[in-house]
C-alpha cells in the first residue's frame, strides 16, 4: 500500500514539474502568480465562447514544442547537451 502511494506522489511531482516548466517555456515565469492562476481559471470560459479558440491555440502550442525540440537537437549536435533540459516529446 505504502509502494502505491510513494508513486502516485512520484506521478503528481512529475506532473507538477512539467506543468511549471510550461509555464517558464511560455515565457511567464515572473507573471504574478494571482493574475497566471486567475487568467488558468477564466481560460475555459474563454475556450467555450470563442470558435476555433481552442484549436488555434494548440497550434501554437504545438509550434512552442517543436522549437524546443528543435533547439534541443542542436544543442545535441553541438555537444552541449544539457542533464536539466527536459525533452518535452517524452511520453509518461
Amino acid at each position: 500500500m505504502q509502494s502505491a502511494r510513494n508513486e502516485d506522489r512520484k506521478k503528481d511531482t512529475r506532473e507538477k514539474i512539467q506543468l511549471g516548466g510550461l509555464v517558464v517555456k511560455a515565457g511567464l515565469r515572473d507573471i504574478d502568480k494571482a493574475v497566471l492562476l486567475g487568467w488558468l481559471m477564466e481560460l475555459p470560459n474563454h475556450l467555450n465562447e470563442v470558435e476555433g479558440e481552442w484549436a488555434r491555440l494548440q497550434a501554437i502550442g504545438k509550434r512552442g514544442f517543436e522549437d524546443v525540440a528543435q533547439e534541443d537537437d542542436a544543442r545535441d549536435r553541438a555537444g552541449g547537451l544539457d542533464a536539466g533540459t527536459y525533452n518535452w516529446n517524452e511520453r509518461d
